[in-house]
């Protein structure tokens, strides 16, 4: 098929996952009360979304309960309490983090759980548990996703073989995540034919995950879409970590797809989540676009930012340069 935008967007296999919760959440510790996180369920189910990000499958041992709201463990109860037996056709998801997840006894056999999805997050170092993470999830009778993060600052050749012992796994797709928000569309393009040229061959999707540092996570999903990923992250009003993600609301609107419904989306955002900026600030300030730029981690301006003044951006800019 060689049509392009926006006829491609009408790709059957075109999905989309919303990770408001598990992505937003990392700005507030998870502490998202009942009342947004059922809106968001209940805005996806009406629009028509493929898939939710309820949040993490993290370790009780690493993180502590009383600091870290539920969405930070995705216990049964909780997800229950939310979504009943989710009597929708939109599937549920959780993500694992390698090193991060007690995963053969936090993850329940399918069977036990409202959960459909499992994803795995991953660096390249973190490879072979990653391998085990997904051959778990997937024989405990779960869908499951490879989420390779860090990818800017893979070696061409790490990234090639890791592509290729990630497609060998039972999952069903390869994510490219663009953590540091530093890739350009030009970038994108290569990657995501990287990606599809290793899955495509096992019968694998490839799915895109874009942050926001350098307002480029709409653009560089549209890329991605493009070139031919098919599974689309996104959160409403571009809630996330730092910067933010790809925004709900611009996605669908670019899809144009009658499979969705955009003005869901829409109220959520008007009932929940503008009335939340006022307590939790996401999206692009200046010392993301530096680190992103620098092609580093957001850590150092997440914290720079972390209060009511702006730092200073001269001074931010020459601390992250100067850093080895």
């Amino acid at each position: 098929m060689t049509a392009t935008a926006p006829w491609v967007t009408y790709r059957p296999e075109i999905k989309v996952l919303d990770c408001t919760v598990r992505d937003g959440g990392l700005m507030n510790d998870h502490q998202f009360d009942d009342t947004l996180v059922r809106a968001v369920y209940d805005a996806c189910v009406a629009a028509g979304i493929d898939y939710m990000e309820l949040g993490y499958k993290a370790s009780k041992k690493l993180f502590a309960k009383d600091k870290f709201g539920a969405w930070k463990f995705c216990d049964e109860d909780a997800i229950r309490r939310i979504v009943g037996d989710n009597p929708s056709d939109l599937k549920l998801c959780a993500m694992a983090d390698a090193e991060k997840a007690d995963y053969k006894q936090d993850i329940l056999p399918r069977e036990q759980s409202v959960l459909d999805v499992i994803r795995v997050a991953t660096y390249i170092h973190q490879i072979p548990l990653a391998v085990d993470m997904i051959k778990d999830a997937h024989d405990k009778g779960y869908e499951v996703t490879a989420n390779l993060m860090a990818i800017s600052i893979v070696s061409d050749r790490e990234l090639d073989q890791a592509l290729e012992v990630l497609a060998d796994t039972p999952a069903m797709a390869i994510y490219l995540v663009d953590s540091f928000g530093s890739l350009y569309s030009e970038q994108i393009q290569d990657l995501t034919r990287r990606y599809l040229a290793a899955a495509k061959a096992r019968g694998k999707e490839v799915g895109i995950h874009a942050h926001n540092n350098q307002q480029l996570a709409y653009a560089n999903t549209i890329e991605a879409i493009i070139q031919g990923a098919n599974l689309l992250d996104a959160t409403m009003l571009g809630i996330g970590r730092g910067a933010g993600n790809c925004p709900m609301e611009l996605l669908l609107g670019f899809l144009r797809n009658p499979k969705f419904r955009i003005r869901p989306i829409l109220r959520c955002i008007q009932e929940q989540f503008e009335p939340l900026r006022s307590k939790i600030r996401w999206g692009y300030e200046v010392p993301y676009g530096i680190t992103a730029q620098l092609n580093r981690h957001p850590r150092a301006a997440i914290q720079a930012l972390n209060g009511d003044s702006r730092p200073d951006y001269v001074d931010f800019y020459e601390q992250v340069s100067s850093e080895n």
